[in-house]
């Protein structure tokens, strides 16, 4: 069994991932953690019944880690707050599940040399869905012969999600452009925007959409869509729970998805 921990405990991710752990006969959930209903039994929070874990307070982090023998934890939350407490993480020993967008250069090199530092596992993805890595693992194989057709990415996200594009449409470019070599990438468009070799990446934030990526290959005569929809965070927060399964017994080192997915 694999003592898991849980932060943003009281959102709506924290409240799902908290759900998912329960059912898995591999893990137990050993620590919750928050900003608000510090103290308030974690299981009543999420509305599942009674776990006998209480909230802590972020600043508790390290203290309550080691007092409850977690081994993986699962951060959820914002870039600023997980850059800050993934270090505190890895310095108690325990392993990170990070699915966290809109790092800056810097936030994700200083949570990656955290985890080497500290010999711990750790993986940092910007979709824990299965499909999203399969997306990703069909995306790098049609760039192989389509790598001369005009590129375009479009995600579509909720009002309320914060950062744009999207870690997933960063991570669907990205899979291009190493295919390709290296690409150049541009945000939108507006005024005279003559296109050129880039891949092209655009936002559309609305109502309660809860994640559409899609990739256009546009040729002379023809198109390919390749697209993604989540109907559900469920294919978030389970393939999280996978990952924290999975991390909890490997070695230490940087990890993806795909090292998960045996992709």
């Amino acid at each position: 069994m694999i003592n898991v921990a849980v932060t943003g405990a009281s959102g709506r991710m924290g409240k799902l991932i908290i759900d998912n752990v329960l059912s898995s006969d591999d893990l137990k959930l050993s620590a919750a953690f928050d900003l608000v209903n510090i103290g308030k039994d974690v299981g009543e929070v999420a509305q599942v019944g009674t776990l006998d874990v209480s909230v802590s307070a972020v600043d508790d982090m390290e203290s309550v880690l080691r007092d409850s023998n977690t081994q993986v934890l699962i951060d959820f939350t914002i870039a600023g707050a997980t850059a800050e407490n993934a270090p505190r993480v890895a310095s108690c020993g325990v392993n990170l599940v990070i699915g966290t967008t809109g790092f800056s250069s810097e936030q994700k090199r200083t949570i990656e040399d955290s985890i080497i530092s500290n010999n711990v596992a750790g993986i940092i993805s910007p979709n824990y869905s299965v499909g999203v890595n399969v997306f990703f693992r069909i995306l790098g194989e049609a760039a192989k012969y389509l790598g001369d057709t005009d590129i375009e990415v479009i995600e579509a996200h909720h009002s309320q999600k914060k950062d744009a594009p999207s870690g997933t449409a960063k991570g669907a470019a990205d899979v291009i452009s190493k295919m390709l070599g290296g690409k150049d990438y541009v945000y939108g468009r507006q005024g005279l925007a003559p296109r050129g070799k880039e891949i092209g990446i655009h936002a559309v934030r609305g109502g309660d959409i809860v994640g559409d990526h899609t990739v256009l290959f546009a040729g002379d005569g023809e198109r390919i869509e390749i697209k993604h929809q989540a109907h559900s965070r469920q294919a978030f927060a389970s393939g999280a729970v996978k990952a924290a399964g999975w991390i909890g017994k490997a070695k230490p080192g940087l990890y993806t998805m795909q090292d998960i997915l045996g992709l």
